[in-house]
């Protein structure tokens, strides 16, 4: 008998189970799973170079790993064979048009075969997370590493990555409760000190003054203008921003409240009661007080274009989009803002670290709908702190990203604010001498509340932006933005971290 050494004997063994179970050692066996740890390291390394992470750096190994240290739910960005995804304008797709549903079948043919793979019980319903009706996207459940590598290496896929993995680090400093729980009746504000008191009986924030809002209001208040917040919704509870939504000096205008956020799921089936637009955290209420609030009579706080429409839309639980579904909120709110005809200016005050492809398509596909885009510059969790520069989406060209700064420098940020050459536009919103804020709703009543951060800086200039555009309602989403741009500190001589500076609203309006 023929003798075998033991590396030999090994070697004929693993081929003989290789065969007999139909597992190809290339495209089944998956690697070592990463830990969270080394993910986070390699996104801070590449925030730390790029100041900023996009998942198309990261290898198949890493991208999968991810899914496992998440909810694993995996975008993927598919389009026709010989299309290339730098020449495609999202605007444009139908994806209902042959072409584009044929990409999108052959694409799920992929995640089935290599799914199946694992549990050759599986089924298209138990892969897909949620149906998308826009953007040429789909969101999938997946376990296996070789569907990874398939979907990266076909040409039929733009990008295939986690939709709610972020550092852990950062993720476990702020769990769920980012931006929320702050908003309530602000005791000891102190008359013309944190608010001037005008007719008919509201409260003018303190900040107004810096960017001449009282002054364009001689001109104009807004009307005619719709503005769509995306955030947290809108509390039922704020009359202000429902049944008195129009009173005083504000009349003829309307909120709509609606809700993008997917309810919760685990392994892909839905939980809980359905979302609604209610706001849970009173983030999106604050924002939207800041925005456009009415000029009333029952001693509120007054917002910055107090006769413009308004939608407040719930797309997420708190700030931080650290999940799937919050991701898939504030992308279906995008798509929804973008496909209203009425809908002129986007205002959202929430971000991520990572970035999301997913989300890039639903902003540029709401920019080739011409709708004008504010989005806050970020502010400090901790880990982001001291280094990090304006967070995703803000940098993104499509966007005009906002910051604060404070009263007696308006080239120092506010506490936790960031800002970098991405940086568009500053707003006044942090006294030097007290660190307060800006006035705006609470949850309930007319005692203000106040609201910080590059969060009402980016309400407060789409509220300018609404007075503008009321103003001259045949210009441009362009020859909006440059009114802006032309009437700000800074120009024509771009600050390198804060943009064109503080808004001129009386100047914009002239």
């Amino acid at each position: 008998m023929k003798k075998y050494s033991a590396f030999t004997l090994l070697a004929i063994t693993l081929m003989l189970s290789c065969k007999k179970t139909g597992v190809n050692s290339e495209e089944n066996v998956s690697p070592e799973k990463l830990t969270s740890q080394q993910i986070d390291a390699f996104i801070k390394k590449k925030f730390e170079a790029d100041h900023r992470f996009e998942w198309s750096s990261a290898n198949d190994q890493m991208i999968w790993s991810a899914l496992q240290e998440s909810d694993r739910v995996l975008s993927v960005g598919y389009m026709p064979v010989g299309m290339s995804a730098a020449d495609i304008k999202l605007e444009t797709v139908d994806i209902n048009d042959e072409k584009w549903m044929n990409a999108k079948k052959e694409v799920l043919n992929i995640i089935l075969t290599e799914e199946q793979k694992l549990n050759k019980n599986i089924s298209l319903k138990d892969i897909i997370q949620w149906e998308e009706n826009v953007l040429p996207v789909i969101d999938v459940n997946v376990s296996g590493f070789s569907t990874i590598q398939k979907l990266r290496a076909s040409n039929l896929v733009r990008y295939a990555e986690p939709m709610g993995y972020e550092p852990k680090e950062v993720a476990g400093k702020v769990l769920s409760s980012s931006g929320c729980g702050s908003n309530t009746a602000e005791s000891g504000l102190m008359a013309n000190v944190d608010y001037a008191t005008i007719l008919p009986a509201s409260k003018q924030s303190w900040n107004y003054q810096y960017h001449k809002i009282p002054n364009a209001w001689a001109k104009t208040t807004g009307a005619g203008v719709k503005v769509f917040i995306i955030d947290t919704g809108c509390e039922y509870d704020q009359e202000n921003l429902g049944t008195a939504f129009n009173q005083g000096y504000s009349s003829g205008r309307t909120v709509d409240k609606i809700v993008t956020l997917p309810r919760n799921t685990f392994l892909g089936i839905p939980y809980g009661s359905a979302e609604i637009p209610d706001d849970g955290c009173g983030h999106g209420t604050s924002m939207a007080g800041a925005c456009a609030a009415p000029r009333g009579t029952d001693g509120a706080a007054c917002g910055v274009a107090y006769n413009c429409n308004l939608v407040v839309c719930r797309a997420a639980a708190d700030v931080f989009l650290d999940e799937s579904r919050e991701v898939k909120g504030a992308s279906d709110a995008f798509t929804n803002a973008a496909n209203r005809a009425d809908v002129k200016i986007i205002s959202m005050s929430m971000g991520k670290i990572t970035s999301s492809s997913q989300l890039s398509d639903a902003i540029k596909y709401a920019y080739g709908k011409n709708k004008l885009i504010f989005c806050a510059a970020g502010t400090s969790f901790g880990w982001t702190s001291g280094w990090f520069g304006v967070i995703f989406p803000g940098y993104m060209s499509q966007v005009n990203a906002v910051t604060g700064v404070r009263d007696n420098q308006f080239t120092t940020t506010c506490t936790d604010c960031h800002d970098g050459s991405e940086t568009d536009f500053t707003i006044v919103m942090e006294k030097a001498s007290n660190e307060r804020h800006p006035l705006t709703l609470a949850m309930t009543g007319n005692i203000p509340s106040t609201v910080g951060g590059s969060s009402v800086s980016t309400a407060t200039a789409a509220g300018i932006a609404a007075l503008v555009w009321s103003r001259f309602p045949a210009l441009t989403r362009d020859q909006v933005l440059n009114k802006l741009v032309q009437s700000s500190a800074n120009y024509p001589n771009r600050n390198s971290s804060l943009g064109w500076g503080n808004i001129n609203a009386d100047a914009a309006t002239n």
